[in-house]
């Protein structure tokens, strides 16, 4: 008899887009260093995407699926490499493995922030959560929110100033725990 546990849960096609799709961008800025220029970075990413879709049932749910893309783009990159080699002379392999190693630790240390300031706010009080979050609401200003929730400007900015405060020491509690500082 198989257990549920040996058969592990795939992601559905529109799953399976939606981080494709938050993956993109991350994915262009750690291969542009690589390759050296936007338009190769282009190609390369677009030679990626088709072997992340062509794979995506390899994808294991719960991993990281940045770091999944990335190693993909890394052969993909030697591969292109391969193919474009005198037009990147300026990065021999060696180079190239110490460049790509920078990027994949500056993604996971921006990874583990984000989490980080993700369980900070979940702590802050209601109160405070709501109003962080109308500051960092696209078009609303200091002065929009003084009129808004009917206090002074100077006790908005007051307030943000704390609530940031609190927000960086648990950030980087959390790292230090985690052993990231």
């Amino acid at each position: 008899m198989i257990s549920k546990d040996s058969n592990p849960k795939k992601l559905t096609d529109d799953e399976f887009i939606r981080l494709f799709s938050t993956a993109q961008r991350p994915l262009f800025l750690y291969v542009l260093p690589l390759v050296g220029n936007a338009t190769d970075a282009d190609e390369v990413v677009q030679e990626t995407n088709l072997v992340m879709w062509a794979k995506r049932e390899q994808f294991q749910p719960g991993s990281s699926f940045l770091a999944w893309g990335r190693a993909i783009a890394r052969l993909e990159v030697f591969r292109f490499r391969r193919t474009h080699g005198s037009k990147l002379r300026f990065l021999d392999g060696e180079l190239l493995d110490i460049v790509a190693g920078r990027a994949e630790r500056s993604d996971d240390e921006l990874e583990q922030r984000q989490d980080a300031l993700a369980g900070c706010m979940k702590q802050l009080r209601p109160k405070d959560r709501s109003l962080i979050q109308l500051r960092y609401t696209p078009g609303v200003s200091g002065e929009d929110m003084a009129r808004q929730l009917g206090r002074p400007a100077n006790s908005i900015y007051q307030s943000l100033g704390r609530i940031r405060r609190m927000l960086a020491e648990c950030i980087q509690r959390r790292l230090a725990a985690g052993g990231i500082t």
